[in-house]
Parts: C-alpha cells; structure tokens; sequence
C-alpha cells in the first residue's frame, strides 16, 4: 500500500477539488486502460502508457496498473516519463527490441520536476575539501567535471585514452559536503559544475513482470531500453525482468535499470536477469567479450541493492555480469544472490553483506573502505582488483566472517600492475587488509599443489631491486589475519612474490 507525504495529499485534495468536473482527477489513481490501452499483449500500448504518465505527472497521481494485464511495448522512439509513484502490480510489460527506431531511447525515465542548477563562480575544488561557496534551495547532488585532465586511462584489450576527470558528491542548502560522500580530486579548473536538487518525497515503483525480448543486430552500441533513473529518494521493489530471444549475435545492453546523477536509490525484492556474452572486436583489434548489464550506476550515491536476484544461475560463464558501475560512492549489496559485483571506473566506499557472488566474483576499482562480511563468493578469486584500471584501491579492505569456494587453490586479491601504464592516477593496493574469519573451500587441489595465497603474483618481473616502475604501485603497508580455515588443510601463503611483498607486516600468518 502507498503512503502519501502530507504534501502530496494536500497537493492530491488541491487537483481534485480544481478539476471536480473532469472523470479522471476525480479518481485516486490513473491506470493505462483510461487512456486507451487494451493490455492484450498483443496491441502497441507504448503511447497509452506515455499519454497516462503524463497525465499522473500534471496532477501529482498515482499509477496504478491493472493486475493480469499485458502490455507490448514497440521499438518507437519515445520515452515514458515517470514522475508519480507507480504501482505496476502483476502486470506484464513485453518490450520489444527485434525492431528499434533508437537504441538510446529508454523506454522509462524516472525524473523530478526540480531542475538542475549550473553553479558559477567556483574555479576550484580540493580533495577533502568541506564546503562550496553555494546557496542552494535543499540538499544536492553536485556534478563535477575537468576535461582537460583524464582519468581511468585503461589498459589492454578495451584500451582507451581514459574519461575526463569526474566527481559526484552531496551537498547540503549551505554548500555543506556530506563526509560520507567526499570530494576525491582535485580540480584545478572546472569544466562543469552542476547541482541537481534532492527530492523530499520518495517515490516508488513496485511490481510489474518485464520481458525484454532482445535484438539481435551485430551491433557494439549499448542499448538502454529500460527504466532510467535520474531523481533521488527512489524506492524499486517487486520487479522481474526477464530477457528471451537471444540469439547467435546480439549488441550489449547498458542496464534494464540505469541510475544516473542522483541519489538515495534503493532497490529491493527484484529479480533480474544476467545477459547472453557477445563476442567483437575491441579497441586493441582483437576480439573480446563485451559487457552487457541489466543494472548500472553512474555518479550514483548511497545506491543499495537488498535481496535482488538472479532469473539466471549465478555460476553460467555463457552470462555476463549482471553490474557495472562509474563514479559512485556509498553502494551496497545486503541479501543478494549475483554473479557479480564491479566497481568499473571507481567507486568510493562499498559494501556486501548477507550475499552469494558467482563466477565473476567481486572487482574493484576505488578509494576508501571496502566490506564484505557474512557472504559467499565463488570465484578463482575471492576480490580482484581490476588491472585494466591498475588494480588500484586506495584505501582498506575487511573479510569478515566470509566463505570462500575458488577454482585450481584459489587467491585472495588478484590483480596485475607492472608498473609501466600511465592510468591517471598513483596506483594502489590496499594499505591495510583485514581478514577476521574467512573458511576457503579448497577441497579440490590446486594444479601446482599449493594452497590458497592471499596475494597472486601482481607483477613477476618485480622480483629483484633492479626493476624499474615508470610508475610506481603502492604496495600494501600491513595484513591482518584471524580465524581463517581450509578445507584441504594446506597453509595459506603471503605470495609467490616473495620479493614484491618482503615489506607488508603481516600479523597471524602461520
């Protein structure tokens, strides 16, 4: 059941009694059947959807969708925007993609009415830095961007000259940062510099049952076609999306659900979908798995995903990761059974509790502190540290209380830097790694006949002080272990590097 703010009863009472003589302001909710949707499965209901929202959007309404329905949704190029809570129910939506006049065109787009805010007379920013010299009406999330400075400069087969420098924190009416969501560059010049004002309500999208059938052209564009958010304070529970149709070839998707330039996003209860992997060619001129995603975030903040599955198994290497994410801060998995957590081009702060994690296990690319506590990954790795970005976390990771399952003996912190890449940034390792309870199923021997190692070897070349770093990796300064078990009896070891690592103070290994 909805819960109105007090604004938006009164906001609700103020349209009905203005518009008492039209039939649907009248009502307490729009549906889809008033404005022409015959919810067959077979008909195009794409313009009755839109014409409904836009009528909810005006007068401040709910959606609320006719259980046992069916909507098809055609390739035009058009986009439903979703202003209102929405109450999807246990309808079916069928979107079909065999036929699209735009690709980029998302078929939902959850939105404000509040409009963004070009901030002027701010030249610069600093990392840490507390306040910005702003008024604002509320709180927001501030956008920052330097293009003549590039970061993520990656590495390998996907090689690419990197994304302008970028920052997402929030703010509060005085310019106050939010010590949660700190600012991680600096910015010597300023490109841009938005501010998007937080939502008070909550909105909510519940329900509803999507099936995506998906195209099947030989293209490398990403396709969005799914629900976009772009508005703070959004609750999504109940959904399922579905994909069928996959074919020999296919394009990647961007995410069923985007979440983009906002804040306070919770998705709960949902069930979605890993998507088939395509193969092309890449920007090195080889071929190479492309990602497709059926979620995504991109200067997203304080993002949780709570209790969200797989339609899937989590364990199919034919599936791609179900996430990938850019420039977030603050995201969390609580309850979730997935093939994959990634941290793509940075994310400051994350956490996974309660949750399985499948064949594409856990990767990061970051700052700050990461937490994985009382779940289950199983992987060749327990967390990989990206090395197309420089396998790079600047800050602390903690294990608590996890379960490892690895294939061939299986390694704690995977990666790989040598040293001689130029990604934009100092590279790091970990500075401190906790682990406080960590039981590694290796029952299976490795083909070396080693057991487990906490660190793989990140770069073998590094085995003596001769080596030279064009750009020197930050080697972690201290290891913690306690309370950690396997399966196949055998010890676990600091690396096969035994030079790289001489360093690290390592306390409780055996």
């Amino acid at each position: 059941m909805f819960r109105f703010t007090p604004t938006a009863l009164r906001l609700l009472v103020s349209v009905c009694l203005i518009a008492c003589g039209n039939a649907h302001a009248a009502t307490k909710f729009v549906n889809y059947e008033d404005f022409g949707a015959k919810g067959d499965g077979k008909t195009d209901d794409f313009e009755a959807l839109e014409k409904a929202h836009e009528y909810a959007n005006k007068h401040g309404l709910l959606v609320k969708v006719k259980d046992g329905a069916s909507y098809y949704i055609g390739g035009a190029d058009r986009t439903i925007s979703i202003r209102t809570s929405t109450d999807f129910g246990k309808a079916r939506f069928i979107i079909d993609d065999t036929k699209l006049e735009n690709h980029k065109a998302d078929v939902f787009r959850v939105g404000s009415d509040l409009k963004p805010i070009k901030l002027k007379g701010i030249d610069s920013l600093s990392v840490g830095q507390t306040r910005i010299n702003a008024n604002l009406p509320g709180p927001c999330v501030v956008t920052a961007t330097d293009t003549s400075i590039r970061r993520f400069i990656r590495r390998g087969l996907n090689q690419n000259n990197g994304s302008p420098q970028t920052d997402a924190f929030l703010v509060d009416e005085r310019g106050n940062v939010n010590p949660n969501t700190p600012i991680i560059w600096d910015f010597k010049k300023l490109t841009n510099l938005v501010a998007m004002p937080v939502d008070e309500s909550t909105l909510i999208l519940r329900g509803g049952i999507f099936t995506t059938i998906a195209n099947s052209t030989e293209s490398t564009a990403y396709h969005a076609r799914g629900i976009a958010i772009r508005r703070s304070n959004v609750v999504v529970e109940d959904l399922q999306h579905l994909i069928t149709g996959e074919g020999k070839d296919g394009p990647p998707y961007g995410g069923f659900i985007k979440v983009t330039d906002c804040a306070n996003v919770v998705v709960k209860n949902t069930i979605l979908t890993g998507h088939k992997t395509y193969y092309k060619i890449g920007s090195a001129g080889k071929r190479v798995p492309m990602g497709s995603y059926d979620i995504s975030l991109s200067r997203a903040l304080n993002i949780a995903l709570v209790n969200v599955t797989q339609a899937n198994d989590i364990m199919d290497r034919s599936r791609w990761g179900i996430i990938g994410t850019n420039f977030c801060k603050n995201l969390l998995y609580d309850g979730c059974k997935l093939s994959r957590f990634d941290a793509h081009q940075g994310v400051t702060n994350a956490s996974i509790r309660n949750s399985t994690i499948g064949h594409m296990g856990v990767l990061l690319t970051g700052f700050g502190n990461f937490l994985i506590e009382n779940s289950t990954v199983q992987s060749r790795r327990f967390i990989g540290l990206r090395p197309d970005y420089g396998s790079t976390w600047k800050g602390d990771i903690t294990i608590r209380n996890c379960r490892f399952v690895p294939q061939n003996g299986g390694t704690i912190l995977d990666g790989s830097n040598d040293g001689q890449h130029d990604f934009g940034y100092t590279c790091y390792m970990p500075d401190r790694l906790l682990i406080d309870g960590l039981s590694i199923d290796d029952g299976k021997p490795s083909k070396s006949g080693k057991g487990p190692v906490i660190f793989n070897n990140f770069n073998p070349k590094f085995s003596n002080g001769d080596y030279k770093q064009k750009f020197p990796y930050v080697i972690t300064r201290e290891v913690i272990l306690k309370n950690i078990t396997t399966t196949s009896g055998k010890p676990l070891r600091l690396s096969d590097n035994k030079f790289m690592f001489k360093d690290v103070n390592v306390q409780g290994l055996e």
